[in-house]
C-alpha cells in the first residue's frame, strides 16, 4: 500500500527524459552504493566506487548546460537524485553535490572562455569544490583572511588558507573566495577565482577526521605564494560577495535535499522495524504513543518535501529572490533530519546505538547538515530579519 511519502514522490511529475534519469539514480543508489555505504564509512574510505557508477550514468553531465557537454537538466531533478544518493549513502551524496556548489557559480559567473575550459571536465565526472570557510570565517564570510594581489597584468597571488572544504584534496577544479588587497572594504573586496589541481601553491594541510559523513573528505588547504593566471578570477575584484550570497541560495536547497535523503532513510528504517518488532505481545507500530511519534514525523517531513519542490521549481522558473525560502529548507530540512534520526535510534532500542544497524550512521551523518551552508541559528536570524521593516 503507498503510504503519503510515497504519493507526494509520485506527485512530481517531471518530464519523461528527466523521470528515466531519476529512476536510473535510484536503483543505482539502491543496488550499488547503499549496500558499500557502511563500510566506506566504517574505513574512511573515499567511494570512488561510488564515483565511477555515477559517472558511468553521466550524473555530472545533468547540471552541466548542453553546449559544454552536459545535458542541462532541471534543478528540481538534481534536487531529487541528491535526494536519493544521500539517502543510500551522505558522504557520496554531498561529494556529488558539491561538484554543484562549486561549478555554479562558473556557470552563472564566467566568461566564455572560462566555461569553455572548466564545465566540460566537470561534465566528464570531474570533481568540484567550494571552499569559503576559514579559521576566523565561518558564516561571517567577511571575515576571510584570504589575500588576493596583483602581479602584474597577466597574473595574481594568493596567501592564505581554507579550512572544512569538502573535496578539497579530490578536486579538479575549486572556486575560492578571498580578499582583493587593493580594496579596503571587507565586503568591497571579496573576489572569487578559480584554481586547478596541482596549482604550485596549493597545499592539503590535513584531512579531518569527522563524527559523520566519513567518506567524503574534508581538508584544510593552504595557499602560499600561489599564483594563477588573472584570466582565474571569476567576475570582477570585488565582485565575489554577490557571486557567494548567489552562490550560497543554490546550495542551501541541496544541502536540504542531502538532509531530507538521511530523514528519509531514517523514516523508512524505522517503519520497517516497530512493523517487525514485538513488545508485550503486540508489533511496535501498533501503539498509540509510537504512532503519534509516527504521524508528527511524517506530516512534518511531507511539508519539508513538498516545499523542497517549491524551491526547485521557483529556481526553474528563472526565480532570483528566493533567499529567505532557500534559508527556511535548509533550516527545517536539516533539524527535521537530525530529528528523525534521533528518534529512529530510539525506536530501535538498544539496537539502535549499534553499527549493525545503519539509523546509527544515519544520526551521525545528520548532525553536520545543521551546521554546513550557514548554522541553523544564522538561518532564523536571516528570516526573522526579513520581516523588520525598513525605517
Amino acid at each position: 500500500m503507498a503510504t503519503v511519502l510515497d504519493r507526494l514522490d509520485a506527485s512530481l511529475d517531471l518530464p519523461e527524459d528527466e523521470a528515466m534519469v531519476l529512476d536510473s539514480v535510484r536503483q543505482l543508489a539502491t543496488e550499488k552504493i547503499a549496500p558499500r555505504a557502511a563500510e566506506h564509512d566504517r574505513n574512511g574510505t573515499y567511494p570512488a566506487d561510488n564515483i565511477a557508477e555515477m559517472n558511468a550514468l553521466g550524473m555530472n553531465a545533468m547540471f552541466v548546460p548542453e553546449e559544454y557537454g552536459g545535458l542541462g537538466l532541471s534543478y528540481t531533478v538534481y534536487l531529487a537524485c541528491v535526494r536519493e544518493i544521500s539517502k543510500a549513502c551522505a558522504s557520496t551524496g554531498i561529494i556529488w553535490a558539491t561538484n554543484f556548489h562549486g561549478m555554479k557559480p562558473v556557470m552563472d559567473f564566467g566568461t566564455e572562455a572560462q566555461k569553455q575550459r572548466i564545465l566540460p571536465t566537470i561534465a566528464a565526472g570531474g570533481i568540484g569544490s567550494l571552499c569559503i570557510t576559514e579559521p576566523t570565517a565561518g558564516s561571517d564570510a567577511t571575515g576571510m583572511k584570504t589575500r588576493i594581489t596583483p602581479d602584474g597584468n597577466e597574473s595574481v597571488v594568493i596567501n592564505g588558507g581554507k579550512t572544512f572544504i569538502s573535496n578539497g584534496n579530490v578536486a579538479d577544479h575549486l572556486l575560492v573566495f578571498g580578499k582583493w588587497s587593493e580594496i579596503d572594504d571587507p565586503r568591497k573586496s571579496i573576489t572569487a577565482f578559480v584554481v586547478d589541481k596541482d596549482t604550485p601553491g596549493l597545499e592539503v594541510l590535513r584531512k579531518e577526521e569527522k563524527m559523520g559523513h566519513r567518506a567524503a573528505p574534508t581538508v584544510a588547504l593552504s595557499f602560499e605564494d600561489m599564483k594563477i593566471p588573472r584570466e582565474n578570477i571569476i567576475g570582477e575584484p570585488g565582485d565575489g560577495l554577490q557571486i557567494l550570497l548567489s552562490s550560497l541560495n543554490k546550495s542551501r536547497p541541496s544541502v536540504a535535499a542531502q538532509a531530507l535523503g538521511i530523514a528519509r532513510a531514517a523514516f523508512e528504517d524505522a517503519i520497517d522495524y516497530i512493523n517487525d518488532r514485538r513488545q508485550s505481545g503486540k508489533r511496535i507500530v501498533e501503539f498509540q504513543g509510537i504512532q503519534f511519534t509516527l504521524a508528527d514525523l511524517a506530516t512534518d517531513l511531507a511539508m519539508c518535501e513538498a516545499w523542497l519542490w517549491k524551491v526547485g521549481r521557483m529556481v526553474d522558473g528563472g526565480a532570483t529572490d528566493f533567499g529567505i525560502e532557500a534559508s527556511m529548507l535548509k533550516m527545517r530540512g536539516s533539524d527535521l533530519a537530525m530529528r528523525i534520526a534521533d528518534e529512529a535510534v530510539q525506536l530501535h532500542g538498544g539496537y539502535g546505538y549499534c553499527q549493525d544497524y545503519r539509523v546509527e550512521r544515519l544520526m551521525r551523518d545528520a548532525k553536520i547538515t545543521q551546521i554546513w551552508e550557514g548554522t541553523n541559528q544564522i538561518h532564523r536570524q536571516l528570516i526573522g530579519r526579513s520581516f523588520a521593516r525598513k525605517e
